[in-house]
């Protein structure tokens, strides 16, 4: 009986399948984590590049869509902007930021007056109210590649925001 359980004690033919076994869940974590993480950063540099691009296009629209320091500019800017970011065209196109709605991307104008003093001069000089600043911000929620797998992602925003000012072309 004792030279029977020697033997087995010896025998190491299971061992590699095992420690398999023990290994797995966590290499399978490791992966699919790092898969889940390189796609929310993908995400967030495709809507950061997309509302950068929508402050430049509001930017370069005219000085009579930005009458006010405060609000929305008017015309058809806020709805043009939001095509912009949402379809990287003003017309057509296809979404190119994930999971977003018109909805969910902000316009905004202000007014930068005198800075340190100093008087506004080239295309501001004359306007009273300053030098016309338009900011373009977006959150949108996360959807998970790997929701599959029970994590859903629910609280997870992809947020950006950018400013420039209006030169009024």
């Amino acid at each position: 009986m004792m030279a029977e359980m020697y033997l087995l004690r010896g025998d190491r033919r299971g061992s590699a399948a095992a420690e398999m076994a023990l290994v797995i869940p966590l290499l399978l974590t490791i992966l699919f984590s790092s898969l889940e993480l390189g796609n929310y950063f993908m995400n967030e540099h495709t809507l950061v590049k997309a509302v950068r691009d929508g402050a430049r296009f509001a930017a370069r629209q005219s000085f009579t869509n930005y009458t006010a320091c405060s609000g929305e500019p008017g015309g058809t800017v806020v709805a043009d902007t939001r095509n912009v970011v949402m379809n990287g065209a003003v017309f057509g196109g296809t979404i190119i930021t994930p999971n977003i709605e018109a909805d969910d991307i902000s316009v905004a104008t202000s007014c930068m007056t005198d800075a340190g003093g100093e008087t506004m001069t080239g295309i501001y000089t004359g306007r009273t109210d300053g030098a016309q600043i338009v900011t373009v911000s977006a959150t949108v929620a996360y959807r998970p590649v790997v929701s599959a797998f029970g994590f859903t992602g629910i609280g997870l925003n992809l947020n950006a925001a950018s400013q420039a000012a209006v030169a009024g072309m």
